[in-house]
C-alpha cells in the first residue's frame, strides 16, 4: 500500500451553484419535477439564471461539497474536476483552495463555460436542481492525477459525473489506479434519475471491486430494482465491503462484513436539503480515514448532514463545521 498524502480524493463535477428560494408555482411554470436533478443545455441555463436574479451564488458540485466539508473536519483532501478558463472557473478554483482542498486540475482551454447548477429551494426544504455540465462534462482520462490517487486512502467518485462517456472511462481508470496502490475506492450514486440512466455502468463499477458505496434509500432501491429497502440493502451488502445507506430523518444503515449498524439522524429544523448527502459522506469519510469506528463515522456524518440542511446552501462555514468535532 502506498503512503497516504491525502485521506480523500474526490472526483466529480466542478460547478458553481445558483440557489433561490421559490414556491411550488415557480417549479410548475418551468416544468420542473420537484426534488429531481435534471440536465439542461446552455440556452436553458441562461434563461433560468436570468429568472433566478437575486439568488445566492457559491461553488458547488456534490463531491466537491464533500471535499470542502471534510477538509473543515480536519481531513487531508484533494479534488479532481474540470472548470473552464473563465470567471466562474476562477471563482471555483479560489474557493476550493481557500477551503483547504488541493485542486490540481488544469482549466479547460475551450469556448465551453464552467458548469453551473441552478437550485430551487421550496418552503419544505426540498431542492430541485437543473445542471448544465459545461466544462465539467469534459473531464477525462488526461485529467486524472495518478500521483494524487495513489496517495489517497479513499478515492471518492461522484455518480452525477457518470453522464459523459469520457468521465465513465476516467472513473474506471481511477478505480484501477487506486486498487493498484492498495487504496480504497468509493462511489456516491447521487440521484435516482442518475441511477436509472446508468444502472448497468454503476453495477459494473461495483463488480470490478468498489470498496464503499454511498446511497440513500431511493437510490439503492433504484440500483437493484427493488421495492423494498431491506432487500436492496442486502444486495448492496453482498456486492461491496461497506455500504453506507441514508434514510433522511430515519437515520442511516451501515453494512459491513455481516454487521448492521444503525445511526440515528441528528435533530434539526430543515431549511434546505441541498448537500445533505454530501455532508454526510464528508463526516463519514473524515472519521473513517482517521481510524474511528463505523458508528462514530456515521454519527459524525449525521451531524454534518444536519448542519448542512439547517441553512441555505451546501457548504456551511468552516468554523461551524469544526464545532462538530
Amino acid at each position: 500500500m502506498a503512503a497516504t498524502r491525502f485521506d480523500i480524493t474526490g472526483i466529480g463535477n466542478a460547478i458553481v451553484d445558483f440557489l433561490l428560494p421559490v414556491d411550488d408555482d415557480f417549479l410548475d411554470r418551468h416544468g420542473m419535477p420537484k426534488g429531481a436533478m435534471s440536465l439542461i443545455d446552455a440556452d436553458t441555463a441562461t434563461r433560468l439564471t436570468l429568472a433566478m436574479a437575486g439568488g445566492l451564488t457559491q461553488s458547488g458540485g456534490s463531491v466537491a461539497n464533500t471535499c470542502a466539508v471534510a477538509a473543515a473536519l480536519g481531513a487531508r483532501v484533494a479534488f479532481l474536476g474540470k472548470v473552464a478558463a473563465d470567471e466562474m472557473g476562477g471563482v471555483f478554483a479560489r474557493e476550493i483552495a481557500a477551503q483547504g482542498v488541493h485542486y490540481p486540475t488544469a482549466p479547460l482551454q475551450a469556448p465551453v463555460p464552467t458548469a453551473r447548477c441552478l437550485i430551487l429551494v421550496t418552503p419544505d426544504g426540498q431542492r430541485t436542481m437543473n445542471t448544465y455540465l459545461g466544462a465539467g462534462g469534459e473531464f477525462g482520462l488526461a485529467d486524472l492525477d495518478e500521483t494524487v490517487i495513489a496517495a489517497s486512502a479513499v478515492t471518492y467518485l461522484e455518480g452525477y459525473l457518470f453522464d459523459p462517456p469520457a468521465a465513465q472511462a476516467a472513473f474506471a481508470e481511477a478505480a484501477r489506479m487506486a486498487r493498484a496502490a492498495g487504496q480504497r475506492t468509493a462511489l456516491s450514486l447521487s440521484d435516482p434519475f442518475c441511477v436509472d440512466r446508468h444502472r448497468d455502468g454503476f453495477r459494473r463499477l461495483i463488480a470490478e471491486g468498489l470498496d464503499i458505496l454511498f446511497a440513500n434509500e431511493v437510490e439503492i432501491c433504484a440500483l437493484y430494482e427493488r421495492n423494498d429497502f431491506a432487500q436492496a440493502a442486502a444486495d448492496a451488502a453482498r456486492d461491496v465491503k461497506l455500504a453506507v445507506l441514508t434514510k433522511s430523518e430515519a437515520g442511516s444503515v451501515i453494512l459491513s462484513e455481516g454487521q448492521e449498524i444503525r445511526v440515528a439522524a441528528a435533530p434539526v429544523r430543515v431549511v434546505d436539503t441541498t448537500g445533505a448527502g454530501d455532508a454526510y459522506a464528508a463526516g463519514f469519510l473524515a472519521a473513517l480515514t482517521k481510524g474511528e469506528s463505523l458508528h462514530a463515522a456515521g454519527t459524525l456524518g449525521a451531524k454534518a448532514a444536519a448542519l448542512a440542511i439547517s441553512r441555505i446552501g451546501a457548504r456551511p462555514p468552516a468554523e461551524e463545521i469544526r464545532k462538530l468535532l
